[in-house]
């Protein structure tokens, strides 16, 4: 029986006084015996968070019961246990980082709204471009058929992307989708500033398509990357596809794990058994970091070392 309750959820709104309003949640949530990261900034909040089913429905309506965030909506999964080992409120500066000179509120200018059932349908048309708003070791693992995979490793690299990639969406119909929602809200805003006139977004993130009654998932490929223990969840309720490869070998493969070396820390998809072979490295460069995780956990010796890495 699953005790525990996992929630994402962001909303833009205006908050003043942020150390205070940190403390306080802080406060509420360590009461609580509760785990993760919420991140609030003057534009609003946006969080993850997990714990036993009765003190997650107690954060939600104390949240709730804040005029502030009446409107906030919640996606819920059901766990087994806690998906994460602390917990943190920072204040940011943005709630996303889209590092733009001219910043954009989503209150006033964003993409329209797509649900779950609409965005399927949708995206079938041959005229629409389907964007990936998340980074490249998201979308390695699971995406929505046919999305363009944009190179990037953070998401403030994404309007330079498309700025240099303009001839893939000049005059076309655009559908924005991220995990819960809260990097389209800026980016198809970001779009529609860029002079793309047709820019929708999927509403509520790819977490909420995959509990559509009607979508059920339907056009993804893989699983999701999640930002806590979990590391993915299943969305697809129809089929199921792996998308994913293994960094060595190419072969099918959902295990992610990050580089061993930690001035590298790349995420990879790798097998247990290449991850033992290559010692946890992306490369011989980072299986031969001096720092090298995986060798100080196994508590490897040069030559136990050396005789592991043949490539």
């Amino acid at each position: 029986m699953n005790e525990y309750l996992v929630i994402l959820y962001y909303h833009y709104t205006k908050l003043n006084e942020l150390e205070t309003f940190r403390d306080i949640h802080q406060e509420f949530c360590d009461r609580h015996n509760l785990l993760g990261r919420i991140y609030v900034a003057s534009e609003g909040i946006n969080g993850t968070l997990s714990g036993l089913k009765d003190d997650v429905l107690a954060y939600m309506e104390y949240l709730k019961n804040d005029q502030r965030f009446e409107e906030i909506v919640f996606k819920v999964d059901e766990a087994d246990k806690h998906a994460f080992k602390k917990m943190h409120v920072r204040v940011k500066n943005e709630l996303v980082n889209l590092s733009l000179e001219t910043d954009i509120n989503p209150k006033k200018l964003t993409g329209e709204y797509v649900e779950a059932r609409d965005f399927y349908l949708r995206m079938q048309d041959p005229h629409t471009i389907v964007l990936d708003a998340r980074n490249d070791y998201e979308h390695q693992i699971g995406h929505f058929r046919g999305a363009i995979r944009p190179n990037i490793r953070n998401f403030r690299e994404l309007p330079d992307w498309i700025k240099e990639n303009e001839s893939l969406l000049k005059d076309k119909k655009i559908l924005t989708y991220c995990t819960g929602g809260i990097r389209c809200e800026k980016l198809s805003g970001w779009l529609k500033a860029e002079g793309y006139n047709d820019v929708g977004q999927l509403k509520g993130g790819i977490i909420t398509y995959g509990k559509d009654e009607v979508a059920q998932g339907q056009l993804w490929d893989g699983q999701c990357y999640v930002f806590d223990e979990r590391l993915k969840v299943n969305i697809n309720r129809v089929e199921s596809v792996v998308v994913g490869r293994d960094h060595f070998d190419g072969t099918p493969c959902e295990r992610q794990i990050n580089c061993a070396n930690p001035e590298c820390n790349k995420q990879i998809l790798v097998s247990q058994e290449n991850e033992d072979k290559y010692l946890g490295g992306c490369s011989i460069e980072c299986s031969r970091h001096p720092r090298n995780r995986y060798v100080a956990l196994h508590k490897l010796t040069s030559k136990e070392i050396e005789k592991r890495i043949k490539y």
